[in-house]
């Protein structure tokens, strides 16, 4: 197989985001305010059913006694800490001015990039498309993802600018990374099995859950600003870490019973 196809998903992916920037900008500043503004409440409405669809999964898994919305509080809350420890939110932003100081753009161009970049690149689909696209060549997963994301990227662009079309490099990083690297940890996880079984592992399931409470405040975030109320955004980049605590934390609860 070859690292090509292994991409394939991901590149469409790139070129989904940047075809929906761009036809963002080239309508955004045809259209009013205010209509502008509800495109934007308008996606993150779908932003929230997409965040409690996700966050559903935390239903179907558990550590022992453990039910899985207690275990996604925890990895959560610990990642918070981490989060802010490491200024997380606030590393996302500086790279966000360095690409607007870099690229000159202007307007709310961090913004757009933060945003865009954390909703494009959390959810099951990044991790389970990731695996499949890598392993076996299978795109699909990343293609319904594209869609989805052009479609997205559409209406942020329309509010936030051009910042929105660099998120692309986030995908192309984050994604691409999963894809090449599925390989080895796909056969450690999968031993032969389809990938689509990775969709009810309990792992991936409580990383899906915790992802979705996060998509949840991107969807919080998006109505803020279509009210013009920014000050009082979740910092969902600095809850990131709790994606790595998470299975950390079901594995932990199993281990204790």
């Amino acid at each position: 197989m070859t690292v090509l196809s292994q991409l394939s998903g991901t590149l469409v992916n790139v070129v989904t985001v940047l075809a929906g920037t761009s036809l963002g900008l080239l309508l955004g500043g045809r259209l009013p305010e205010r209509t502008q503004r509800t495109l934007l409440q308008t996606l993150s409405l779908v932003t929230l059913y997409i965040g409690l669809d996700m966050a559903g999964a935390l239903n179907h898994v558990s550590g022992g006694r453990v039910p899985g919305v207690i275990l996604s509080l925890v990895a959560l809350a610990l990642g918070a800490v981490i989060g802010e420890a490491l200024g997380i939110e606030e590393g996302l932003g500086r790279l966000g001015e360095l690409l607007r100081r870099r690229f000159r753009g202007g307007g709310r161009f961090t913004e757009g990039f933060v945003a865009a970049s954390l909703l494009f690149c959390i959810g099951p689909l990044t991790i389970v498309g990731g695996i499949q696209n890598g392993l076996t060549g299978d795109s699909s997963s990343y293609v319904l993802k594209s869609v989805l994301d052009g479609i997205a990227s559409l209406a942020l662009a329309g509010v936030y600018g051009i910042g929105v079309g660099f998120s692309a490099l986030s995908v192309l990083l984050i994604q691409g990374g999963i894809s090449l690297a599925s390989g080895g940890l796909a056969g450690v996880l999968l031993h032969g099995a389809s990938p689509d079984i990775l969709k009810t592992n309990p792992y991936v399931l409580v990383v899906t859950g915790a992802g979705g409470l996060m998509i949840l405040g991107i969807s919080w975030n998006l109505m803020l600003g279509g009210l013009g109320l920014d000050d009082r955004r979740v910092r969902v980049g600095s809850l990131l870490p709790g994606l790595v605590l998470a299975p950390l934390a079901l594995w932990a609860a199993r281990l204790i019973g």
